[in-house]
């Protein structure tokens, strides 16, 4: 997948002296920066005049968010395929832990098979807030995003299925792969999603395929939970969701934004 739109990215990451700064992302070298989140997202960009190699630094997860929201069944197809509510009149949601959460290059964990036989990935568009909303009008809806990332919505499927609620069968660790940048100032209503698996195409939709606008989503959960930088909300999965095994390798990319690469154990 080919992106033709120019756009800052940022990482996050661990330097070889073991400091975990953040960094504006340009080919394949990361310039440095001493600015915190807060600061970044506010333009306050300090540069420290060190230029590294992506390849000398350990990637992290791009941001640590006081919640991760996801939302479900946005996707028509999806709903079908995993017997979901079709229809919807209001969207449906779910919170992950924050220890669900690793970047890039790191392992998925499937837990004991006495607790799930089918685990899933779910590749996805997330968008990271950029300032604090409350009741967001959803006009104004994409002036509180500060940029998207990728997101694997790992799903313990046998469990969502028989649970009242999914906070089980998504949240289990390792369960939540987020990165490997924050690509900023692009359009998160029409970005095409790929997802592999070994190579083999499982995943390939579009966002403006959504049964939901994303302001309007924006919009909607700002009235049920206030909205603070850094939050991390997961827009829901497309079609062709599928078990993973050990020994797996998924791949989830997103146009404009890259790829988020992971190993399943």
């Amino acid at each position: 997948m080919k992106s033709q739109q120019k756009t800052q990215k940022f990482v996050r990451y661990q330097h070889p002296n073991n400091n975990i700064y953040y960094g504006i992302l340009d080919g394949n070298e990361i310039i440095q920066l001493s600015s915190n989140f807060n600061e970044i997202v506010n333009d306050e960009l300090k540069y420290d005049g060190i230029i590294l190699k992506y390849n000398e630094v350990k990637i992290l997860e791009p941001v640590i968010p006081s919640k991760i929201v996801n939302f479900g069944w946005t996707y028509a197809a999806h709903v079908k395929e995993t017997g979901g509510i079709e229809n919807l009149k209001e969207p449906f949601l779910f919170l992950k832990p924050q220890s669900s959460i690793i970047p890039d290059q790191a392992e998925i964990i499937l837990p004991p098979r006495e607790l799930t036989n089918q685990v899933e990935l779910e590749g996805e568009v997330a968008l990271i807030i950029g300032k604090r909303g409350k009741n967001i009008k959803e006009e104004d809806a994409l002036d509180y995003v500060f940029g998207c990332t990728i997101f694997n919505d790992v799903t313990a499927r046998d469990l969502t299925r028989k649970d009242p609620q999914f906070t089980r069968g998504k949240g289990f660790d390792t369960f939540g792969p987020l990165g490997p940048c924050i690509a900023k100032d692009i359009d998160p209503t029409n970005l095409r999603i790929v997802a592999t698996l070994n190579g083999k195409v499982v995943q390939d939709a579009n966002t403006n395929q959504m049964t939901f606008s994303i302001p309007f989503l924006i919009s909607w959960i700002s009235k049920v939970m206030t909205l603070e930088p850094g939050d991390v909300l997961a827009m829901g999965s497309p079609a062709g969701s599928c078990p993973m095994k050990s020994g797996d390798t998924v791949v989830v990319e997103v146009e404009h934004i890259g790829k988020l690469c992971n190993y399943v154990k």
